[in-house]
């Protein structure tokens, strides 16, 4: 009898706990986060990081779950808009003629990096750029960089003359004006489609960051790697939310999660971009893969290229309404000081 009555006594407490973990689950808000790209530093760090970060200044009243395949690339953000998703990331050249403040970051010729940057494109946007309001109609929650872009070949090249007439995958925004100085042919296709375009021959090569050479396997198809001293450039990302969103919280929610955005969110999504680099690079040296870095007769070449492309920019930017000069210098300014 003892025994049984310290049975049921054991089902009635987990009785209990179970009705009130369905109780909690029943009252949890969960955000829909649309991701693009396969499993990636984005989907199994940066977001997974800020769900378990939501739940805890929520108490649990409020979570995520990551979705995939909602809408290609460049349709993330009406995502957000019309609010099919909560969340989504959005790479900012993947929208020209929208985005232009956002090509500040993406300059050659920084030092420091994802992390840095990350932080460094945070700082610019709010006190400089977010006037601009070229993220109208979604909230930013954070903005990002991946590291410095390289080259990635089917074929090996030698110097920036190489380079000339060849096909090669780019991103847009800054990427795009690099490629016409270079005399590149442009082949523009979203990072998922890469792998295959490479495969079938359809580009030379891929400008993208160290990191891709593990997450889309960039090694098996373009096994050379030509490498710029900080980069040929840098791809300009933002965390967007749905006001709507937001709207749906209760005001202790609505600022326990905004508490988890802003400049922590953007070192966290930076810091990850930026190991996942250091992870492409040993995959790379472990797999084989040529890497090749720039003379210093290419690099001065391309110092003088990047200035020219400084001065476009940041004439862009400047007739849109925004003091460029001022945004470039708080971003030198921070990503040279980084954890310093």
């Amino acid at each position: 009898m003892r025994v049984l009555n310290k049975l049921l006594a054991t089902a009635a407490v987990l009785g209990t706990v179970i009705t009130a973990g369905s109780l909690s689950a029943s009252a949890q808000e969960v955000l829909k986060i649309s991701s693009w790209i396969p499993p990636h530093a984005v989907n199994k760090v940066i977001f997974p990081q800020w769900i378990a970060a939501i739940e805890k200044a929520t108490d649990g009243r409020v979570s995520g779950k990551i979705e995939f395949g909602l809408a290609p690339p460049p349709g993330q953000i009406d995502l957000v808009e019309d609010g099919t998703a909560d969340v989504a990331w959005i790479f900012h050249g993947y929208n020209p003629g929208r985005f232009v403040s956002t090509k500040l970051i993406e300059l050659p010729g920084y030092s420091g990096d994802a992390e840095a940057a990350s932080v460094a494109h945070w700082r610019a946007h709010e006190k400089y750029l977010a006037k601009l309001n070229e993220h109208e109609g979604v909230r930013v929650i954070a903005m990002m960089t991946h590291g410095p872009g390289q080259v990635h070949m089917r074929e090996a090249v030698k110097s920036l003359a190489d380079l000339n007439n060849k096909k090669i995958r780019i991103g847009g925004g800054v990427s795009a004006d690099v490629a016409k100085s270079l005399g590149v042919v442009g082949v523009q296709v979203p990072a998922p489609k890469v792998y295959e375009t490479l495969s079938g021959g359809v580009a030379d090569g891929v400008w993208m960051p160290m990191e891709t050479n593990k997450s889309l396997k960039l090694f098996e198809v373009a096994p050379n790697t030509y490498m710029m001293p900080g980069g040929l450039y840098r791809g300009s990302f933002s965390i967007i939310m749905s006001e709507a969103a937001l709207s749906r919280l209760s005001d202790e929610d609505r600022a326990a999660v905004l508490s988890t955005t802003g400049e922590q969110l953007s070192a966290n999504a930076g810091k990850a971009w930026a190991d996942a680099d250091v992870v492409g690079i040993e995959n790379a040296k472990k797999v084989g893969v040529t890497l090749m870095e720039a003379s210093s007769d290419d690099q001065a070449k391309f110092a003088e290229i990047a200035k020219a492309i400084r001065v476009k920019v940041m004439k862009e930017v400047d007739d849109k309404g925004a003091d460029a000069a001022a945004a470039v210098a708080l971003i030198e300014e921070t990503m040279a000081n980084y954890k310093k």
